[in-house]
């Protein structure tokens, strides 16, 4: 089976981008989500922290 899907990714011709894309996006994603978290204020923070324990937010649904 493996020897199968092998022979069948080598014959698709440019397949090799496939991986560097996809770690390029990784990346960038990764880069983004460091750089909110560093820069997100310190009350939006607790705003999202004490979230789930409001009462208020969880009847408004």
């Amino acid at each position: 089976m493996l020897k199968f899907v092998k022979n069948h990714m080598e014959s698709i011709e440019g397949i090799a981008s496939y991986p560097m894309i996809s770690l390029l996006i990784f990346f960038v994603f990764f880069v983004l989500l460091f750089w909110w978290v560093f820069t997100a204020t310190k009350a939006h923070i607790k705003e999202m922290e004490e979230l789930p324990l409001d009462k208020d937010y969880h009847n408004q649904k």
